[in-house]
């Protein structure tokens, strides 16, 4: 009888938020997960109690990233999924050196997830291959990625550069994987955030919602399942481009 593999996801950041809740409902279908973290949490020790890979991996040190590479090819010999959702909203507003704030977002948005895709498309395709269906790559990027923000003006710009990977990877590794970015505007406030922020974000999209995390993780699944979708981004924004 042929042995039947079980091939990760790997979800960069996956200890908090969107995230976590897409590792989440990947465990609930049975998937295997691998995630990457930053900071060590009560939600990451549950995770590892629940059978998750999780490695230590500070995005702003390319360092951190090659041992995550490291440790991934060590352990996996292919991977289902790249889902990158590392994420760092700084503003121009809470840095003194712009220059190392620029760096920090580049380093995080468009470095980090190139040298990813770089380093572990060979595993995406050794899946590929064995399981006989296309892989997937997914960037989340951002709704200011079209549109800019002048309050997040290096975080909107690498954003961009992340969207933009997608075009190149798609057609880089078409047919065995497929690359494709969401671009949420509001998903769900930070906790702290008062009501009168709330009230003011609520009316910048026509449909005046707080989706919710599950609109994302619905994303997520609707590009893993697509037999036909590649090198495009799925927009999350309730109108916002209208409004």
């Amino acid at each position: 009888m042929q042995e039947t593999r079980v091939y990760p996801h790997l979800i960069t950041g996956g200890g908090r938020r969107l995230g976590l809740a897409v590792v989440r409902h990947l465990l609930a279908q049975g998937e295997a997960v691998v995630i990457s973290y930053r900071s060590f949490t009560p939600m990451v020790e549950e995770l590892m109690a629940q059978g998750v890979h999780c490695i230590r991996a500070d995005f702003t040190q390319p360092e951190s990233v090659t041992k995550l590479i490291q440790t991934i090819e060590a352990e996996y010999r292919g991977l289902r999924s790249v889902i990158h959702n590392a994420s760092d909203w700084s503003s121009e507003a809470d840095n003194e050196d712009l220059q190392a704030l620029m760096t920090r977002m580049w380093q995080v948005h468009v470095a980090a997830p190139y040298q990813l895709n770089m380093s572990l498309q060979s595993l995406l395709l050794c899946a590929a291959n064995d399981l006989g269906q296309a892989t997937d790559i997914i960037h989340l990027t951002d709704f200011v990625a079209e549109k800019g923000s002048d309050k997040h003006i290096a975080y909107a710009a690498s954003k961009a550069g992340l969207a933009n990977l997608s075009l190149s990877f798609a057609r880089q590794l078409a047919p065995k994987v497929k690359v494709n970015a969401i671009a949420p505007s509001l998903l769900m406030f930070q906790q702290g955030d008062n009501k009168e922020y709330q009230q003011k974000a609520l009316k910048k999209s026509l449909l005046c919602l707080e989706p919710g995390e599950q609109e994302g993780v619905a994303a997520v699944q609707y590009l893993l399942s697509s037999r036909y979708m590649t090198g495009r981004t799925l927009a999350l924004d309730g109108g916002r481009h209208l409004a």
